[in-house]
């Protein structure tokens, strides 16, 4: 293990991944319980450029290179890993280009991290996958190239891009654009946020942004710019397609005894489980589930069947890791034949509790759905 993480640590963590290896694979007599309400015609490869994780096929807490979900807007682009360089520019004392090799010799850390495309939502949850990221903090490129008091916006573009159409009062001008997500001033100088060249130990492949992507642990996929070619550090706000008109998300909001639509951008993880899978074996059923929220630490998740009382699922502590998706399971006893319905809700330890559907209801926009989410399965 390189710099970054202690001895004592990565002992800790080979260990929690052994202790989770059994947890998630199925027995060999264990069965999965088909969902009753996955579309028939489901394919989680629908096409070259998207790919979602069948979530019943989760077998290990880090979701494996050519099962992790992505979905892209201007393609997927190649990169010669050997003349790469990522450029910084902008306010900063030092403007420079950063090859592969050179920021392999800073100091790198290897991180479990667990995210959710903010598009994700019924009925696959397919667009969310958990991997173990290697790279160098973006702090300590950053503080090499020397930030400036007056910078505020960290934008970070992609290698990827295509014409556009910007519309100014009506006015359109084609203009190419790259892909662009920005953080503010106080995240991109957090220890978090890590520039990744390698997922599950393994160099990144085309799909998951080689041979450099951005990792900003607790925030939705589009934070997590791949193909990172530039980061361009300004003091106004940036306000790119991606950034100020598609990922944003509308909601109505009682302010001063009124209504109001507020518009917020897409950025930390809402609170969220849902339920993966339904197995069969010698002693019963068992529920496999996966929670995901923002770095704050989880208090309980629940599982409920047909309408009945709220049932205590065990966390996994293989899982723990602060960013880490979690999984759980629900041991299901007492099953009789015929259609069921299971859902899971979880609880932080700030008293937050996942929403229902009907909770959204002020949510006009479909990102950021983290409601319960009911599946049904058939008993014989």
């Amino acid at each position: 293990m390189k710099q970054g993480i202690t001895r004592r640590e990565s002992v800790r963590m080979a260990l929690a991944a052994a202790s989770l290896s059994a947890l998630p694979a199925l027995a060999a007599d264990e069965v999965i319980v088909p969902f009753t309400d996955l579309p028939a015609n489901f394919n989680p490869t629908p096409a070259p450029d998207r790919r979602a994780l069948d979530t019943r096929k989760i077998d290990g807490p880090y979701t494996p290179k050519d099962q992790f979900f992505t979905t892209q807007h201007y393609g997927h682009p190649v990169v010669d890993p050997e003349t790469f360089s990522l450029k910084i520019t902008g306010l900063v004392d030092h403007p420079r280009s950063f090859t592969l090799p050179e920021l392999k010799k800073l100091r790198t850390l290897e991180v479990p991290v667990g995210f959710e495309c903010s598009g994700n939502r019924r009925p696959t949850q397919g667009l969310s996958g958990n991997g173990k990221w290697t790279g160098v903090p973006l702090k300590t490129v950053l503080d090499l190239a020397g930030v400036k008091s007056q910078a505020r916006e960290f934008v970070f573009f992609g290698a990827d891009h295509a014409e556009e159409d910007v519309d100014f009062r009506g006015a359109i001008s084609k203009v190419d654009q790259q892909f662009g997500r920005s953080l503010p001033r106080e995240k991109a100088l957090s220890p978090e946020p890590l520039l990744a060249w390698a997922l599950n130990g393994e160099p990144l492949t085309r799909h998951q942004g080689s041979p450099l992507r951005l990792v900003v642990p607790g925030w939705y996929a589009v934070a997590n710019v791949k193909w990172l070619a530039g980061i361009h550090v300004q003091e106004d706000a940036y306000l790119g397609k991606f950034q100020a008109r598609w990922y944003r998300t509308l909601r109505g909001e009682m302010i001063g005894g009124e209504t109001r639509w507020v518009e917020t951008a897409i950025t930390r993880m809402q609170l969220k489980s849902f339920v993966a899978r339904v197995t069969k074996d010698a002693n019963g059923y068992k529920v496999l589930g996966v929670a995901l929220n923002d770095g704050t630490p989880l208090q309980s998740v629940e599982v409920k069947v047909d309408g009945g009382p709220w049932q205590p699922a065990k966390l996994d502590p293989a899982t723990s890791a602060k960013y880490s998706w979690k999984l759980f399971t629900y041991h299901w006893t007492g099953a009789a034949p015929g259609e069921h319905t299971i859902v899971s809700r979880v609880t932080d330890i700030t008293g937050k509790v996942q929403p229902t559907l009907e909770d959204l209801a002020n949510k006009k926009t479909f990102l950021e759905d983290n409601s319960q989410h009911p599946r049904k399965v058939m008993l014989a």
